[in-house]
């Protein structure tokens, strides 16, 4: 598996490298447990195939898609021209791409390499009722004997996590890989730290990082290893991640991570409770 890379400095470059807040040992998500993350909160993507018509030449399409024991499933019809392709050629890839305000270069992106296969059988009672759970609109023409489930098996997964983050994750870590337990939560928990305690906010950047004192802190991300933040330094906006004690499982023990923390950096910085 290569290893996670990140972009060069400029050539020629007079900017001084900023050294960064925090420690790489701090714990965070693998890069398998980024893109399996994505691809779960996620239901659509570009797929690409070899055009069966075309010499082979690659063809994008739009596809939504539902998740079964970690691989993509698709349910296509027979008359689309990605389904002509596939049944040509298993050969495939699927994109999926975050969505967001900020420039969608900076944002996280996973493509899965594999080969498509149609789903028969007794397996496919179980691939249509993970497909349909993701997308009950589906179910009106599930049934329409032209559309049939395909499984993409994934056997490369390449991630990029905005600027600097990439690498290609091998197929076991990618199985292996579960998705984060507080995606459903992670919105309303930022929401919270940043509208009701961005004081304890600060207290984490100045007990926890190289930041500091701050005027200004505000959560970006959570996941169940911690969180993330954007603090204000005289050099501007900075990225902090700050690790809890034990991966957290659900909303309740964030909470309980939160205030273990705050109590740890009032001590560590010797303000009262």
């Amino acid at each position: 598996m290569s290893k996670p890379r990140r972009h060069g400095e400029p050539r020629d470059s007079d900017t001084p490298r900023q050294e960064p807040l925090y420690s790489d040992d701090v714990a965070s998500p693998s890069h398998a447990e980024h893109a399996r993350s994505l691809v779960q909160r996620v239901d659509m993507g570009v797929l690409s195939t070899q055009h069966a018509e075309l010499d082979g030449h690659p063809y994008g399409s739009m596809v939504i898609y539902g998740l079964h024991e970690g691989a993509p499933i698709l349910l296509i019809s027979g008359l689309a021209e990605h389904t002509k392709n596939l049944e040509a050629s298993p050969r495939c890839s699927l994109l999926v791409h975050e969505r967001g305000p900020k420039n969608p270069l900076a944002l996280s992106r996973v493509t899965l390499v594999g080969e498509g296969s149609k789903v028969v059988g007794p397996e496919r009672e179980a691939v249509a009722a993970s497909f349909l759970a993701r997308h009950p609109d589906a179910a009106y023409y599930a049934d329409f004997t032209d559309f049939a489930y395909w499984r993409i098996n994934v056997t490369g997964v390449r991630f990029i996590g905005g600027f600097g983050r990439m690498s290609w994750v091998e197929p076991e870590p990618w199985a292996k890989a579960e998705p984060d337990p507080l995606l459903d939560g992670a919105k309303g928990i930022i929401e919270h730290m940043n509208e009701d305690h961005a004081d304890a906010l600060r207290l984490y950047s100045e007990a926890f990082s190289r930041s500091g004192p701050v005027p200004e802190a505000v959560m970006t991300g959570v996941d169940r290893y911690g969180f993330e933040m954007s603090v204000t330094t005289d050099q501007g906006a900075r990225p902090v991640r700050i690790a809890f004690d034990a991966p957290a499982t659900d909303t309740t023990a964030v909470r309980k991570a939160m205030v273990t923390l705050v109590k740890r950096a009032r001590e560590q910085l010797g303000r009262e409770s």
